[in-house]
Formats: structure tokens, sequence, C-alpha cells
């Protein structure tokens, strides 16, 4: 079956043809990094995560830039209030996010640019707007003029004499109010970078048609981001390329968001639920299971009793591997994926579709498991393999143990200190002295392990 991905410049879901045959490339609008992760900006690079893992399983050559924006007026107000320098600012904020991305199981993109680093081209970009008559310096500043692209406002469908365009504190000698910045000219203290109209810094989307120029070239498949970039963002980064003589992307994909009382999760609503707070209360791979398996289009509304919720479902899905490996030994993935679960992904990414076809193959495997079938259970566990390892949600891939060697080290001690404290227990069973065996399994309980008695012995696992 061909793949098929949502363009949100088509208003229609439409077959994949990437520009070259055997590769694809995705531009992704990554991380403002004024301020640490909450779970809605993660839920970006995780969606994107499974896209790029999708299109490398069906055997395409991935390029997947994500770009960092190391320099914007949040940052710069932050760092006027706090003291702290912009880079600095930028730089733990940066950290945080690629410590929430790694904790997910998100994989490094191949290219992660940061503005500060392409003031260069982001310069040339603008001399050629300049010279072709779609942008003008006033001011100090630079500003593209939007009347002169025809195609202005296609991808978010506005009109443009309706339109309110924001804009920034000193943008001053605007032709039209609508036109936005390129370029800022610098403010007394502020961060800045010379340039052939005088000291200033880019704006935010000049920032994005110059990476994605320089890394993917004039033309590349995929554009990705939160739909709230949608305008003004990449509604600019279109005119800009283009009228620069970019093709720029062929297909233009944005996920939902996460929202807290149908309001969208921010810091400054002050409804955002940090990353790295939710790492702290629940396993990351939990954490990758409840935002990865919704439709990237689907609104996420965030609480407590969903997250209970998708611990439960990923809790069987991976009691069932225990289990069968248990039974019937170490169980590799299968070489392929079900039909129906490629069929579901390859339809825009259908990532719930698929879970569905994940969730009968375990309850299929539970049954052989009670039957005693040992073939079946080790069959059906490795197409679960399969199938939560193209999602990156494979709790038996060794990429979720972690902590490395002293990692292991650590898991075999406590494994040997839990066995030793299920060996009295079930000398307490033997002996019939059932009150102990009982208080052995609720202090178990109470720090967090779960026992359950099984043909071959007790087993424990995390709760």
């Amino acid at each position: 079956m061909t793949l098929r991905l949502y363009d949100t410049d088509a208003r229609q879901i439409r077959e994949f043809t990437p520009l070259v045959p055997g590769c694809v490339s995705i531009y992704l609008c990554g991380a403002t990094v004024q301020a640490a992760p909450h779970i809605g900006h993660i839920r970006s690079g995780l969606n994107f995560d499974i896209m790029r893992r999708w299109f490398a399983h069906r055997g395409y050559d991935v390029t997947f830039v994500r770009n960092v924006t190391d320099i914007d007026d949040k940052i710069i107000a932050k760092s006027a209030d706090t003291g702290v320098p912009w880079w600095a600012i930028g730089y733990a904020n940066e950290r945080a996010f690629n410590d929430a991305y790694d904790a997910l199981g998100c994989l490094p993109p191949t290219y992660e640019p940061r503005a500060t680093g392409h003031i260069p081209e982001m310069t040339e970009m603008m001399r050629v707007l300049i010279a072709k008559g779609h942008a003008y310096a006033a001011d100090g500043n630079v500003y593209f003029d939007v009347r002169s692209f025809p195609g202005y406002l296609g991808l978010s469908n506005q009109d443009l004499d309706q339109l309110l365009q924001p804009s920034g504190e000193g943008e001053t000698g605007k032709r039209d109010p609508r036109d936005f910045a390129m370029w800022k000219a610098a403010k007394p203290g502020e961060p800045s970078w010379e340039s052939p109209w005088g000291p200033g810094r880019p704006g935010w989307h000049l920032e994005c048609s110059a990476m994605a120029h320089k890394y993917l070239g004039s033309a590349f498949d995929i554009h990705g981001g939160g739909i709230d970039l949608i305008f003004p963002h990449h509604e600019n980064e279109i005119a800009q390329s283009q009228a620069y003589g970019d093709a720029f992307a062929a297909y233009w994909v944005h996920n939902a968001w996460v929202t807290m009382s149908g309001e969208k999760m921010s810091k400054s609503l002050g409804n955002s639920v940090l990353a790295s707070q939710m790492l702290k209360r629940w396993r990351p791979i939990v954490l990758r299971y409840y935002l990865g398996t919704p439709h990237y289009r689907s609104t996420i509304e965030y609480s407590e009793a969903a997250l209970a919720e998708a611990d439960a479902a990923f809790s069987r899905i991976e009691g069932f591997l225990h289990r069968a490996t248990e039974r019937t030994g170490d169980i590799l993935p299968a070489a392929a994926v079900p039909a129906e679960f490629a069929a579901a992904m390859d339809e825009d990414l259908g990532v719930p579709q698929a879970m569905a076809a994940v969730h009968t193959t375990v309850r299929q495997g539970n049954a052989a498991l009670a039957e005693g079938d040992k073939e079946s259970a080790a069959s059906l566990a490795g197409q679960v393999r399969a199938m939560l390892g193209v999602l990156g949600m494979d709790p038996l891939d060794s990429g979720w143990h972690g902590g490395g060697d002293r990692g292991e080290e650590l898991t075999g001690i406590v494994d040997s200190l839990v066995r030793l404290v299920l060996a009295q227990r079930t000398a307490a069973r033997e002996r019939k002295d059932y009150g102990t065996a009982d208080a052995i399994r609720d202090e178990l309980g109470a720090a967090g392990l779960v026992i359950e008695d099984t043909p071959n012995g007790p087993r424990w696992e995390l709760g």
C-alpha cells in the first residue's frame, strides 16, 4: 500500500511521492529555548520521531532536520529580568529539551542547527529578496513586503485585507502593517550581529527559511510543526523562501496540541506540565505511549486519569511480553509487521489503528499462553515486539533499560534481592504460614513491585 499523508496546504490526504526516489527529507520546527519544555512541546518531536521511524522501516533514507531558535524576544526579555546572559538561558533550555527527547526515546536529528549559527545565510537571503523587490530596509530593520507575493496566506487560507500581523516592539518604518520583520534593528543592551543594514538580529521566520535551504536545498519533502505555527511562522517561511526562488516544502504536516481544560498548554497561561516533572512521576516509555498513541492530528486533553489508563494499557502489553519470554525463552522481533499494522501506518500514520493491531495480538498471545501453546505465543510476541519497535515503544529493547553497564549491574542486584525475599515467601507458603507470605507480598507491593505467581515460580515487575 502507498503511504499517504494529510497535507495542510492541500487540506486533504495525499499520496506521498518523494522528490528523490528512496529518500525522504524532513524539516521540523524545533524548540524556541526561552523555557524548559512541557509535554506539549515534546509531543511534536515525538510525533515526527514516529514518522521518521516509519519512513525508515519502509526502506527510505531519511534526512531529519530539527532547528533550535536560540534568540528571540522572550529569551531577551528573560535575560533582562534575571540578569542571566541570553546565551546561557538558551543553552540550558536546549539541554532540557534534548534530555526530554532522549528520555522518551526520540532518535537524534540528522542535523540540529541553531539560528545564531546561520546569520550569513540569512543575510544573503535578505540581499536577494531586497534585490527582487520582495523586501526593503527601514530604520535598521528589514521587512518582507507581503503584497509583493501573490501566494501569501495560501497555507492558512486567510484574507490579506483582514489580516492582523503580529509585530514586536521597535518594528518601525513599515510600508504596510501586514509586512513582517526579517531583521530587527539593535536596541541598547541587546545582543546583535552586523549586517549591511546595521547591527541587529534575525526575525523568527527568516531563520527557518535559511536553515532549510542550507541543509535540505531549494526543495524538500516534508515541513512539520505544531498547528499553532501555521500562521504566522509557516506562512511567512513560505513567502520568504518561494520569493527567494526555492520550491520549499512539498508537504506540510502539523500535529495538534496537548490541552488542559480545553486550552492549549503553555507557560504564559500557567497551565503547562513540565516534561521533567512528568518523567519523575511516570516511566518514560509510558509517557511516550501516552503522547505517541493518539493520532498526531488529534488533540490530547491532559489528565492524570488518562495517564493512568495509558500506564495500565501499556502494562498489559509489557506483561504479556515478559510472560512469553519467561515461558518460551528470548524472543526476537518478527522480520515483518502484520499487514493490518502496516496499512494503518501507511494511512496518514494511523497509530491508534496500528495500536489496535498490537492489542489484538497481545490478547491472542495471552490466550496461547493460557493454552500452553508456547510456539504460537512466541510467534505472537515477536510480532508485538516488531510493531512496538517501529513506534519506539518496545519494552524489551535495550534502549529502554538505560544507565549503561552500571544500570544493568544495579538491575541485577535488585533482582537478586527481590528473589531472595520471594524465596522466603515461597518457604512460608510451603509451611502453610500464609500470614507471613501475604505480609511479604504486601511489603513488596508497598515498595512498588507487583508479584505474580506463575507455573515457573513467582515473578516480579515494577508496578
